[in-house]
């Protein structure tokens, strides 16, 4: 870290010294998209310190981003460390009533909203008592303040440096994504960001001042802020943002106009590129040099079918919200599909049984993780605090195995698993299964019951437009049996259009149980 402990000293103000001040640091996709230097960042950024002080937001105030992944972003996050004030990143994708609680639990003084997103909200506003300010970003609303980063908004305050702060000061919230229930705030440090960089970011991608990043994956959450923010601003690249949502589409036409050199997206993404691209690589894709995966486990032939039809790796790689970023992972030119990799160097994992005993080589544990860039708390949860922070090491709820060279393998959520004949079967292991069949789009595994109250898995699929719906339940029971055990296969198999998910694409297989 620097003299300053403050994080926006280290990501902002430090590469005007280093000359990128006419630099882009992030670039909007699009026709109309705006452009932001590093220079602008830093004395917009730098504004934001009095426009705070002018809304009568003292330090340690929290204030809430509902924000679509625009140049404004960047200013109001940066702004906000920079006075002291906490910026809660909060999903765009979420219902009123997600609204609803985010706002309640967090007790945000001021809401920073884009101009599209209101109307989920503005029918309860009045009704928060803490909320002072309601602010829309790059819009307009009748009765409602305007924020503009190139509008009159800044004009005329004066560029402040950042405040003077500790390392170990709370900087920002993360929401949970809530795959398993209510999403939960999540504090991260300042020097948690520059722990991501120098760890993930440097070890693992090795990212360069040149390089053009693209993040399909949000702002908003953490596997979205260490791609479009802290990675490219550790090294002084540029990122991309795309303001909408990332369908094929948006994502196919952003990567032809912006040509990134490194692209990070989810599963689900990956699989629907895929499936909409008849085996031609896509226009923008030639200066790509890695491709990166997270939110869940990366399956072995979306990996494979990708990696032959672009010639670049996908790093399929672990993270969470309590950890910041990615913390195991796969390695440029070592990546093996359908494992999650090794430690990122920095990170210390291990493998331990329900009475916290260390399990041997090759059996499945939960996995605990010693990191630099663990969260503080979580928000006024002190039993989940204390369930999940265990002094240096971190429970993240997920189901490993682990091999002679420390390559993991994923077994599924510590409460996904289930015993089928007391045997311990992983609804990851069986899904990939399902999924390596040709009909198969999506799939996710569930415990049910048979007739005689014993634990069976059940299988829920979505299906390729070419899959045959009359015979394919009776295909894939075989195709399971045959890959990973005749005892794994699922019992039942039930044809959905879609998967309930997060909006950070993780399955929701809590909503499948019940």
């Amino acid at each position: 870290m620097s003299a300053n402990g403050n994080a926006a000293d280290y990501f902002v103000d430090r590469h005007l010294a280093e000359g990128r001040a006419g630099k882009p640091a992030f670039i909007e996709s699009g026709a109309e998209g705006r452009n932001l230097t590093y220079g602008a960042l830093a004395e917009k950024s730098g504004r934001m310190v009095e426009y705070f002080a002018k809304l009568g937001l003292d330090r340690e105030d929290r204030v809430a981003l509902i924000t679509l992944d625009t140049v404004d972003y960047p200013v109001l996050f940066w702004g906000s460390l920079k006075a002291g004030i906490i910026p809660i990143l909060i999903n765009t994708l979420l219902s009123a009533d997600g609204y609803r609680f985010i706002l309640e639990d967090s007790r945000a003084k001021a809401l920073f909203i884009s101009a599209p997103l209101l109307d989920l909200v503005k029918d309860f506003l009045g009704e928060l008592p803490f909320l002072k300010h309601v602010i829309i970003v790059n819009g307009e609303a009748e009765g409602f303040e305007s924020f503009d980063s190139d509008g009159s908004a800044l004009e005329g305050l004066k560029a402040r440096t950042a405040c003077q702060s500790s390392p170990d000061e709370i900087a920002f919230w993360l929401y949970s994504s809530g795959s398993t229930g209510s999403p939960k705030g999540v504090c991260h440090v300042h020097s948690s960001l520059q722990a991501t960089a120098d760890t993930y970011g440097k070890n693992v991608l090795g990212i360069r001042e040149d390089d053009v990043t693209f993040s399909a994956a949000k702002l908003f959450f953490a596997y979205g802020l260490g791609n479009g923010m802290t990675f490219p601003m550790s090294v002084g690249a540029t990122a991309i943002l795309l303001p909408g949502r990332p369908t094929p589409q948006s994502v196919l036409e952003t990567m032809a106009q912006t040509k990134p050199s490194i692209y990070f997206g989810v599963p689900t993404l990956y699989a629907a590129l895929l499936d909409g691209l008849d085996d031609e690589k896509p226009q923008g894709a030639e200066n790509l040099r890695l491709c990166v995966s997270a939110g869940e486990a990366l399956p072995q032939n979306i990996g494979d079918h990708w990696q032959k039809l672009f010639g670049v790796e996908i790093l399929d790689g672990v993270g969470s919200t309590e950890l910041l970023h990615i913390f195991l992972s796969n390695q440029p030119g070592k990546a093996i599909y359908g494992t999650s990799g090794i430690a990122v160097p920095g990170y210390q994992l291990r493998l331990v049984d329900e009475e916290g005993n260390d399990v041997g080589e090759g059996e499945i544990g939960e996995l605990l993780v010693n990191a630099p860039s663990a969260a503080e708390k979580y928000w006024n949860q002190r039993q989940k605090t204390r369930d999940t922070f265990e002094g240096n090491w971190v429970r993240t709820g997920d189901k490993y195995t682990c091999d002679t060279t420390g390559r993991y393998t994923y077994g599924g959520r510590t409460d996904d698993m289930f015993k089928v004949s007391g045997i311990w079967v992983s609804p990851f292991e069986v899904e990939q299964a399902l999924m390596n069949h040709a009909g198969v789009l999506e799939a996710a595994v569930v415990a049910a019951e048979d007739e005689n109250k014993l634990t069976k898995p059940k299988a829920f699929v979505v299906l390729n437009a070419n899959a045959n719906a009359a015979t394919i339940a009776t295909e894939l029971k075989e195709h399971v049996k045959e890959k990973i055990g005749k005892w794994k296969y699922p019992r039942w198999i039930e044809i959905v259009d879609d998967l309930p998910k997060t909006a950070t694409g993780k399955v929701q297989r809590f909503k499948l149980r019940q």
